[in-house]
């Protein structure tokens, strides 16, 4: 059994891999352009789900499972994988702890009003009329309450904030104080101080925010965006920040990334703008390969349940 890696996997998780699986030809490549020649053998393949096309899974004959070691999935061939029943796991919930603190990160340098301060610091200007907020008492929306939202929720409580959360079906979240289905969106957006979108991109959420939910927002408001750019339209955004129908933005990721340098985003004193690193973390590779390895021992031994099973037809 042939094991296809398309990213770069240390002698380290080669060898704890080869532990649960001996036998397993492990081949590990830095790209999909490097392994084409091995494909027709793989029966497992570990990839960051952005390099994999129609074509090149019809290269695969012998394919079974795909992990994908990102939770990312907008960009995988979905129609030819469920076409072969090929079985795709992710890694959702490595991304967690990192982009709940990155999330909590934001919030604060609004409430506490870092960047003006640093601003204040640069041009050496001593400033102690500018208005602090606190947290407490504020309420949060949390626009797709899974793993990552729950864990933003828990920490926003331990500031003392509310918590409201929406998902595609109304259920119970750790850390949400009022849970919302789709339908509950526009309620969200009206209650909510800060406001931050960690949906899936698919078919459903493109341009799941736009002028009319922006429209809906408090206009002391802040929106966070640490989902996929195409969630948020751009254009809507941006004609609110600039005549400040919301108070501000904190955006991790965009439509064209990287970020264009004439783009206006750049020249807005109230967004914070960072480069597609909520979810960076010294333990992410770590955090990957124990969902795989955990996913590895049920595919070889038949016994137990894979984690992050994908339904191949939703996308999700």
């Amino acid at each position: 059994m042939v094991l296809l890696t398309t990213c770069p996997v240390s002698d380290r998780h080669v060898a704890t891999i080869r532990e649960i699986a001996p036998a397993l030809d492990i081949r590990v490549f830095k790209s999909i352009d490097d392994a084409k020649q091995d494909l027709a053998d793989a029966q497992i393949m570990i990839t960051y789900g952005e390099d994999l096309t129609p074509e090149l899974v019809a290269a695969c004959p012998n394919l079974k499972w795909i992990q994908v070691i990102s939770a990312g999935l907008e960009l995988m061939p979905f129609p030819a994988l469920d076409a072969r029943d090929i079985l795709v796991t992710n890694a959702r919930g490595i991304h967690k702890v990192p982009m709940a603190e990155y999330t909590i990160g934001l919030i604060l340098m609004f409430s506490r009003r870092f960047v003006e301060l640093y601003r204040n610091q640069q041009k050496r200007l001593w400033d102690r009329t500018i208005r602090i907020d606190e947290l407490s008492g504020q309420t949060l929306g949390i626009i797709g309450a899974g793993a990552i939202g729950s864990e933003i929720a828990k920490r926003a409580q331990a500031f003392g904030m509310h918590t409201l959360g929406v998902a595609a079906t109304q259920r119970e979240v750790a850390g949400i104080d009022e849970m919302f289905d789709s339908s509950g969106l526009d309620h969200v957006l009206q209650r909510s101080d800060y406001i931050v979108v960690i949906v899936p991109l698919t078919d459903q959420t493109r341009g799941l925010i736009g002028a009319r939910e922006i429209g809906l927002m408090k206009e002391s408001a802040v929106l966070i965006n640490i989902a996929r750019g195409l969630v948020v339209d751009e254009h809507a955004l941006l004609t609110a920040l600039q005549a400040q129908k919301i108070r501000g933005a904190g955006l991790d990721v965009f439509v064209e990334e990287p970020l264009p340098e004439d783009h206006p985003f750049w020249s807005l004193e109230n967004v914070v703008l960072t480069p597609h690193l909520s979810s960076r973390s010294p333990k992410y590779m770590e955090r990957a390969q124990e969902i795989f390895r955990h996913n590895l021992r049920v595919y070889t031994s038949g016994v137990g349940e894979m984690i992050n099973v994908i339904d191949t037809k939703k996308g999700y």
